[in-house]
């Protein structure tokens, strides 16, 4: 189909909505109604040539009590739907009188799959308006009108020529996609929640085909969007990889498959495969969190815009079952029971409920494939959070470790602010592979920084302000695919952004002194009989100040060896906190003696924790870092975790100069000359 073709079809239909659905809709509802109907009108167009022989078979099995009709009319309608009715879009204008009633039972006589679509478009919701304001048969009669074709076959003149050609699936794809474009620039505030801009996926599809152009065999690939929206990641990529097969002499067939929670979009994005000849049943309904549709599939390439900021409580809460006394997730895609872990120790890839976004890029991980030469490649988006949130050993650090020691992620790149329709945030393009061995990728990652890498618009799509250009797509592309250090492009090991986190103890320092205040807070807290353990304390102590307790707590065993009731665990701890207060000149608190000397109580007010890179020894690190400032530290290990972040800002930051006091002087009397002596008079004033 040429671009002439194409623009014209998208204009007939847009148009449609301004005259018929004006003044009774307003414009962000028109694709209630232009979407769903475009979708029927379609299938009315691809149906009408075997319209006779369906009903034939439908009659026919309805007389021989057949229930298990699909198999046979979809045989009779050449395609993966059918429908039932004895009408057409046509044949309902036969009577203008009944058209809600009659279009009621057209539509009710599709197939379950084509339902389906009608129901999530909640369609049927539109009919009273539309014959309340008598729009529902000039909408029909302008689907139906001679200048416009939607049927894959030609339409001619009496002369046989060619007045409208033929629309494929592909070209019909097309047209439906625009019109998706079109409505989400409508409903700019809620375009980004399923409409990812062309140019970022552009951008993407090169990232995870072009580095295996070569590679590309003839044969079956499959295609993954766990978070589809209207589908088009799906399409795009589709669309480029057979542009790669041909131009290599390769035959591949694609199969797309994608999960949205969304019904409407869902809706969209299965009437856009059904309509491109694709099967519909790839795309499954509901949340990709907590109802996996795949569970047993591998993906060859996948692509995801996941929603962020977004919580996944509910999610959370449908996937935990209760495991003794605690609820945990077992859903084996987020769970990991390996890597350098104690035996039975679980490593959760869980973030935190107000933000899953992380959890999509764990469910694509979970669904590479291991035994094809290829495996797979992944291409994803995240906000800035995704780098550095969460701190080690928590979910999103435990993802991003996983990730690395894994040796998955390839690149990221950070694209420029103001690239999508309902967020003007810093946003980030992953590309994750799982075949980075034997090449120079191997143990390395790719920062690459975009932000700077782009064209403004004319005029603002909700807070997309700018575009990638093809040119700026191209430099970003060679950028990643050259795989070398330049100012906008660094590589590094993928420990540069691991690092341990160590928990550093310092002894707890107690003085000990008796005093009448302190015994009256004993007898308070204390039972009745605590009066003679208190006599025997002031007996032995005095007044005096204490600044060694250990001496103290051994003196105070010595003499209530014999004491009777013999004193309890409780007692001994509140003669401890009664009587003592902290010091930092006194003696640290022994715990116990060892052959390696005494172990101390660690004071939790003093209880710090340092990052070390992992590339640095632990114990040269805290010898240079933290004992010249506290020498009486050290190191719990059994505390020790390992986490994982990165940070674009550390590593692209420029420094700019800050401006010299003269030329900041030389503004600020430039400003009072401008003002002819206002900001002199509100000073002095």
């Amino acid at each position: 189909m040429d671009h002439a073709t194409h623009n014209a079809i998208v204009s007939f239909i847009w148009n449609i909505a301004d005259d018929v659905l004006r003044d009774v809709y307003v414009r962000g509802k028109y694709r209630d109604v232009i979407l769903p109907m475009t979708v029927i009108r379609r299938l009315d167009c691809l149906l009408e040539p075997t319209k006779v022989e369906v009903l034939k078979r439908y009659e026919f099995l309805e007389a021989q009590k057949i229930y298990n009709q699909a198999p046979q009319l979809t045989k009779a309608s050449g395609y993966p739907f059918y429908n039932t009715s004895k009408f057409t879009l046509r044949r309902l204008l036969d009577e203008p009188s009944q058209i809600r009633a009659n279009f009621e039972n057209y539509l009710n006589g599709f197939s379950d799959n084509v339902q389906e679509i009608i129901t999530k478009f909640k369609f049927r919701n539109q009919f009273e308006t539309l014959e309340e304001s008598n729009r529902l048969y000039g909408l029909i009669d302008k689907y139906l009108d001679k200048d416009i074709n939607l049927s894959s076959e030609p339409v001619l003149n009496e002369t046989g020529n060619v007045i409208h050609p033929g629309l494929s699936n592909h070209g019909m794809g097309s047209v439906f996609e625009e019109l998706i474009r079109r409505f989400n620039e409508e409903n700019n505030e809620e375009a980004g929640e399923h409409f990812t801009p062309r140019d970022v996926i552009q951008l993407m599809v090169n990232l995870i085909f072009l580095p295996v152009k070569d590679q590309i065999e003839s044969g079956t690939y499959l295609v993954y969007d766990c978070a589809c929206g209207s589908g088009g990641m799906l399409t795009e990529a589709e669309a480029f990889m057979q542009k790669l097969a041909e131009e290599t002499g390769k035959k591949v067939r694609i199969e797309l498959y994608g999960q949205e929670v969304n019904p409407e979009t869902y809706a969209i994005c299965q009437a856009d495969m059904l309509i491109k000849g694709k099967d519909p049943r790839n795309i499954k309904y509901g949340s990709t969190l907590a109802q996996d549709g795949f569970r047993k599939l591998e993906f060859d390439f996948m692509l995801a815009n996941p929603p962020y900021g977004k919580s996944w409580k509910l999610d959370k809460e449908a996937l935990e079952e209760k495991i003794g006394k605690k609820k945990q997730v077992t859903d084996p895609r987020f769970v990991v029971d390996h890597m350098d872990l104690p035996i039975g120790e679980r490593l959760e890839l869980l973030p935190r409920v107000s933000d899953g976004q992380l959890l999509f890029l764990v469910n694509k991980l979970s669904k590479m494939k291991q035994d094809t030469p290829l495996g797979s490649r992944i291409a994803i988006v995240h906000n800035g959070s995704a780098l550095f949130t969460g701190d080690a050993g928590q979910g999103e650090s435990n993802i991003r470790r996983w990730i690395l020691e894994n040796d998955w992620l390839e690149a990221i790149i950070g694209v420029p602010l103001d690239m999508f329709y309902n967020t003007n945030i810093a946003t980030y393009v992953w590309v994750l592979s799982n075949r980075k061995q034997g090449t120079p990728r191997e143990g390395k990652v790719q920062l690459i920084d975009a932000t700077g890498w782009y064209r403004k618009r004319r005029k603002n799509l909700g807070k997309k302000n700018c575009d990638l250009s093809p040119a700026d797509i191209q430099r970003i592309t060679e950028l990643f695919l050259n795989f070398e250090s330049t100012e906008q492009s660094k590589i590094f090991d993928n420990e540069d952004f691991g690092y341990h986190k160590i928990t550093v103890e310092r002894p707890l320092r107690l003085a000990f002194q008796v005093t009448p205040e302190r015994v009256q807070q004993f007898l308070d807290k204390a039972d009745a009989k605590a009066q003679p353990l208190v006599d025997l304390i002031q007996d032995e102590f005095g007044t005096e100040r204490y600044t060694d307790f250990n001496q103290v707590r051994e003196r105070l065993e010595a003499e209530l060896a014999d004491y009777k009731p013999k004193p309890r665990q409780k007692d001994w701890a509140l003669i401890r906190e009664t009587f003592t207060e902290k010091d930092e000149a006194a003696e640290p608190i022994i715990l116990e003696q060892t052959e390696d000397g005494p172990v101390y109580e660690p004071d939790s007010e003093l209880r710090d924790t340092e990052n070390v890179p992992l590339k640095e020894n632990i114990e040269t690190y805290f010898a240079r870092e933290v004992l010249p400032h506290v020498p009486d530290a050290w190191i719990d290990y059994e505390k020790t975790q390992r986490g994982y972040e990165t940070s674009f800002t550390k590593y692209f930051y420029k420094f700019k100069k800050l401006r010299s006091l003269e030329e900041i002087k030389a503004d600020i009397l430039s400003l009072e000359a401008a003002t002819e002596g206002v900001l002199q008079q509100i000073v002095a004033g």
